[in-house]
């Protein structure tokens, strides 16, 4: 079976531009979750956003042409250029989108073709010249690590050479009542893991990967094991016990060929809701990884649905690059069942293997292993 590795990466959050950015700000343990006044009709909610400005300015940056776009595909194609500018497309190299409610924005303004994910998607493959048609890859919070592990898999079995990994949403009037109707959004900056914790803070962001055969000595990633298995245990709410996502770590480790004592960290999904931090934190105790260092990096951006696995597995590898481990931001005090290792201070540590977590509505859960080259 051929090895595929992540050779590139970039993002685009509340927290700025650019992989460098976005770590620096992380280190420095800010936060992109601000007071939102106004968006749509809903008011004075906390989220992450990016600036309309700091688009315009990556475009003018890579003078892109964009004029023709929505916003959502704007963000997509600012994330993605930097990537396709460096590397190559041929007939074999696939475009694999990771969103949950792409251009959702479009049917306010009754626009039913744009808000076609699918269309959208080709859109961004046109842009760029992607001579194969995209895959969507849209299945609640799990998407972004998931088209990781489609893209993976698409390579593997000689699909495709090579392949660009694209991950992104946009806070929306849609998206941030939805969420609320649910009662799960928190009043202030959410808590992941915390005994205080009371719901999610939303955000938006976008993200991109490179996927190849050939590594790049010293700065690419081997995706050693993945796995991704649904519990349907609730239209929204996780098994209590965690069951899909202990599955889902555990086929991943036996395609690793790694024991959980080999696992260095543990980069959470970490909502800050009461059922999905306890439901991790179980699985995590039941697999033998409650002691490793463990964080959730939702204190930072909020919960980017469809971009949130893949935004934070780019800076999962700034973590291992560095060999710095990532604050849990927002967390103070122990709020799950399970003596779970949450990172509370800046530390230094080998980091040569780690896991990514994900889960999502309808009882989805991915996780997918990393190790440094």
């Amino acid at each position: 079976m051929r090895k595929v590795y992540i050779n590139t990466a970039n993002c685009f959050s509340s927290l700025g531009f650019g992989t460098n950015q976005n770590w620096q700000a992380m280190q420095q343990q800010q936060s992109g979750i601000k007071k939102i006044a106004q968006l749509g009709f809903i008011s004075d909610f906390y989220g992450g956003q990016i600036a309309d400005v700091w688009i315009e300015e990556q475009e003018q940056n890579s003078k892109s042409d964009t004029t023709a776009f929505t916003r959502f595909e704007r963000l997509l194609i600012c994330t993605l250029q930097p990537l396709v500018q460096q590397g190559k497309i041929t007939a074999k190299t696939a475009l694999v989108l990771s969103t949950t409610k792409g251009n959702i924005a479009a049917l306010a303004m009754n626009q039913l073709a744009e808000a076609d994910i699918n269309q959208s998607a080709q859109r961004v493959a046109d842009y760029f010249g992607f001579a194969t048609l995209p895959i969507v890859v849209c299945n609640a919070c799990v998407s972004g690590i998931l088209a990781v592990a489609v893209a993976k898999r698409l390579i593997q079995m000689n699909q495709f050479d090579d392949a660009y990994v694209l991950a992104g949403d946009e806070l929306t009037p849609f998206v941030v009542s939805g969420f609320n109707s649910f009662q799960a959004m928190s009043e202030e900056p959410c808590k992941p893991f915390d005994a205080n914790r009371k719901g999610v803070s939303l955000g938006e962001a976008a993200a991109a990967v490179y996927l190849s055969t050939t590594p790049i000595e010293g700065q690419s990633f081997e995706i050693m094991g993945e796995a991704s298995i649904a519990d349907a245990n609730h239209i929204s709410g996780p098994s209590r016990t965690g069951e899909g996502l202990f599955l889902s770590i555990q086929q991943a480790l036996k395609e690793a060929q790694l024991s959980t004592d080999q696992i260095d960290c543990v980069c959470a999904h970490g909502t800050a809701t009461a059922y999905n931090d306890e439901m991790e934190s179980i699985a995590f105790d039941r697999l033998g990884l409650a002691q490793k260092p463990i964080h959730s990096q939702k204190g930072y951006f909020g919960h980017t649905l469809g971009a949130a696995g893949l935004l934070e597995l780019v800076m999962l590898m700034q973590s291992m690059r560095y060999n710095e481990l990532i604050v849990s931001k927002g967390f103070e005090e122990l709020g799950v069942s399970r003596a779970v290792n949450i990172t509370k201070k800046a530390a230094t540590q080998d980091l040569q293997f780690a896991l990514k977590t994900a889960s999502g509505f309808g009882g989805s859960n991915t996780a997918i292993i990393l190790s440094k080259k």
